[in-house]
């Protein structure tokens, strides 16, 4: 395959917006790793979030504050060399793009080379409007991020559903409308008003992607571990468990420890 071969078959941040205007739902998980974002991408999903989740999911913290650039490079480079079809998105963490417009650019770029990420997702609205068209700019691809963003923890003190009130609708509507204008390719909107992610998915070309935001956005996107039934005790109301692979993972291993126990396992014919 020549250098500048595309491969039709792979979707792009381009194929979003193409989605967008032909009515048909997008498809989005999370994955950190190789071998479940091989699954998930072979499945046939549009697209790959490597969420900064990676913080609660993978290292068990209180939040997704803590984790890094280098640990979210990690976590990209893993879940691209696994995905043939679909886009692969990274989240950038949290204090890599809002010090400076040229720090949030170098930081962008930096994840792209390293991890072979084909977009980047950022939190937050007119606050950041500079630095995505910067980013956007430079070649790479945007997805925004609004309503409950997980960064700003501190800030609001919880995790609730937000917009619910006039004027933080509002804002959020005209965030959108701003991050649009800058040229971002999808914005996640996250625990907001079924009826307020309606309206802001009307008002902008961008893909609208929800996670607790109703039925009207152009497509959703869940944690792989909640949508999966892996973590336990964590059931809020826009969750639902596809699988129980828990239980599944569970009996397996209980197996396992049995025959090893039994000395069943390994039998002649798993023996040399």
């Amino acid at each position: 395959m020549g250098y500048l071969t595309t491969d039709k078959k792979k979707i792009t941040a381009k194929t979003f917006v193409d989605m967008k205007q032909a009515g048909e739902k997008i498809t989005m998980l999370t994955a950190y790793d190789y071998t479940t974002a091989s699954i998930i991408d072979t499945a046939g999903i549009d697209g790959i979030l490597i969420g900064d989740s990676a913080s609660n999911v993978m290292a068990g913290n209180a939040n997704t504050i803590p984790i890094t650039i280098e640990q979210m490079i990690y976590h990209a480079r893993s879940v691209a060399r696994a995905c043939r079809h679909c886009l692969v998105l990274c989240d950038m963490p949290f204090g890599s793009y809002q010090i400076s417009r040229e720090d949030g650019i170098r930081n962008a770029l930096r994840i792209i080379k390293e991890s072979g990420a084909d977009a980047v997702k950022m939190e937050g609205g007119a606050e950041i409007a500079d630095t995505v068209k910067g980013i956007i700019d430079a070649g790479i691809p945007v997805m925004g991020h609004l309503g409950l963003t997980p960064q700003s923890i501190n800030k609001f003190g919880g995790y609730g559903l937000r917009a619910k009130e006039k004027a933080e609708a509002d804002k959020l509507i005209s965030d959108a409308k701003i991050l649009d204008e800058a040229g971002v390719f999808g914005i996640t909107l996250e625990k907001v008003p079924a009826k307020l992610a309606e309206e802001v998915t009307k008002e902008v070309k961008a893909a609208t992607i929800g996670i607790g935001a109703g039925s009207h956005t152009d497509g959703q996107v869940l944690v792989y571990a909640d949508a999966l039934g892996m973590t336990q005790g964590f059931k809020p109301k826009f969750l639902r468990h596809f699988a129980d692979m828990n239980k599944c993972m569970s009996e397996g291993v209980q197996e396992y420890i049995k025959t090893v126990k039994e000395n069943t396992f390994p039998n002649e014919s798993e023996s040399y």
